[in-house]
């Protein structure tokens, strides 16, 4: 539309400009040769358009013929491309489709004339991948690390290829090469991330987590508390060798998550250590009021070494406060009584967590207790129902239980919270309250139809549980080890 107007708007100049030349006659006078030719103005002009739109089409005609050669090449050329680049295509739907022997010839007739195109080394990786030519893969993603353009690309290849054969070195140093090129990448952040903690490298991988958090990668409190479990577990691998640099890196640990136990535990231990008793009993008394653990308790009695067991009971129950609906706080509370022979206290905190279904250290420290009075059969019978008891809270981790606590997931390497719960366990319910089929799903019975395929059937009143290879609160200790 906006061509025509142009075209429509030069033909109205023209015509403007011939009728200003009619209304002004005049006439032309031309002598060449020995001849004189005279016309009018308005047929010089006339003629002189003529010649100019002849000149444009001969040029246009010889421009045609002089580039003639270059445009058939060309041509061909283009037809070439365009089969390669049909090529390309194809190899790629091939490659998604699982056909290594299509990708594999689509690739080499697509990089037999795009020698250029990124895509066909991609394409070449995938499938060399799919043939499992592994060597052949390391060579096209070493080609890709040469481009600008590929060279992340290329990175991550070889990243992958490192991590198959477990390489932990050389997947490092090609993430972190990806990562410097741009610190905004997802995927070499996480890489990073995950060769440090499996190698342990726990203050690198706080400093990645830190970078994380400032880029936007992770959430702020999501990367403080992940760098702080890392912190914690620099500090206590380090606490027997160097007390004050576990000392500071606990300390920030508890800045980060003042929730964190075990960062709680060893900035305890070394404030202990160095006689600062009262900065002891603020970090302990900060983290108690966050998450209740009973080694906090333990280490508030013994800040101040020496004390006698009189002294402790004291500074244990002025600790735990008026948190009888913690079992935590009534289990330190108890054990700190017993130490100091004050039998009744010790009975009276435990009493409201000991009439139903109590857990087995509860019964354990009840049965000793009773021994303590004298009394070896109440003793007996409380040791008799901690075999039968529910389970002890321990370090829960991605469903794995451990007694200690453990900064990364023992099942997937990842930064996940680390729990102090009490594991899995389903205890049976009574044939009268049971459904007729029960299966045990994430903690919680749930009734399988009449139907259910035989593996997942039961008799009535019985609880099922699902195949697992172990219990997902299983520590993993070997057959031979157990018998």
């Amino acid at each position: 539309m906006v061509r025509l107007l142009w075209r429509f708007g030069l033909l109205l100049l023209l015509a403007i400009f011939f009728a200003w030349l009619a209304d002004r006659p005049g006439t032309v006078s031309i002598q060449w040769l020995g001849r004189e030719i005279r016309m009018s103005v308005v047929v010089a002009a006339g003629l002189l358009l003529a010649g100019l739109v002849a000149l444009s089409f001969l040029w246009q005609v010889v421009r045609r013929l002089w580039r003639s050669p270059t445009a058939a090449r060309e041509f061909w050329r283009f037809r070439r491309h365009r089969k390669a680049y049909e090529s390309l295509s194809q190899g790629i739907i091939a490659a998604g489709a699982g056909d290594a022997h299509a990708a594999s010839k689509h690739a080499a007739i697509a990089g037999n004339i795009l020698s250029d195109e990124p895509l066909v080394n991609v394409l070449a990786a995938q499938a060399a991948q799919l043939k499992g030519d592994h060597a052949n893969v390391k060579r096209v993603f070493e080609e890709m690390t040469r481009s600008p353009e590929t060279e992340v690309l290329g990175l991550r290849g070889l990243f992958a290829e490192a991590r198959r054969s477990g390489d932990l070195v050389a997947a490092l140093g090609h993430a972190e090469k990806a990562l410097a090129l741009n610190p905004r990448l997802p995927w070499a952040s996480s890489a990073v991330l995950q060769v440090q903690t499996a190698r342990k490298l726990w203050l690198d991988a706080g400093k990645t987590l830190d970078q994380q958090g400032r880029s936007g990668l992770l959430k702020r409190d999501e990367a403080n508390r992940k760098r702080a479990a890392m912190l914690t577990a620099e500090a206590l691998g380090i606490e027997d060798e160097n007390r004050g640099r576990a000392l500071e890196l606990a300390s920030e640990a508890h800045k980060l998550d003042p929730a964190l136990v075990p960062a709680a535990c060893v900035a305890a231990r070394c404030h202990i250590a160095d006689g600062s008793a009262r900065r002891a009993m603020r970090v302990l008394g900060e983290t108690w009021g966050a998450a209740r653990h009973a080694d906090l308790a333990e280490l508030a009695s013994r800040s101040q070494p020496g004390d006698t067991a009189e002294s402790r009971f004291e500074r244990v129950r002025d600790f735990v406060g008026k948190s009888d609906d913690s079992v935590e706080a009534a289990y330190a509370l108890a054990r700190a009584a017993l130490a100091a022979r004050r039998l009744d206290v010790a009975r009276q905190a435990l009493s409201p967590h000991v009439a139903d279904r109590p857990q087995a250290r509860l019964c354990a420290l009840m049965a000793d207790i009773e021994e303590a009075d004298g009394d070896k059969g109440r003793s007996r019978e409380w040791l008799a129902r901690a075999i039968h008891a529910p389970r002890d809270p321990m370090w829960v981790s991605d469903g794995v239980a451990s007694p200690r606590w453990v900064p990364v997931s023992p099942v997937t390497g990842e930064i996940v919270p680390c729990e102090w719960k009490v594991p899995f366990d389903m205890p049976a319910l009574p044939a009268t309250e049971a459904p007729e089929h029960l299966l045990v799903v994430e903690d919680r019975p749930v009734a399988v139809p009449a139907a259910a395929p035989p593996a997942l059937a039961a008799k009535p009143g019985d609880v099922a549980t699902l195949p697992f290879q172990r219990p997902p609160d299983d520590p993993g200790i070997p057959d031979d080890d157990k018998a």
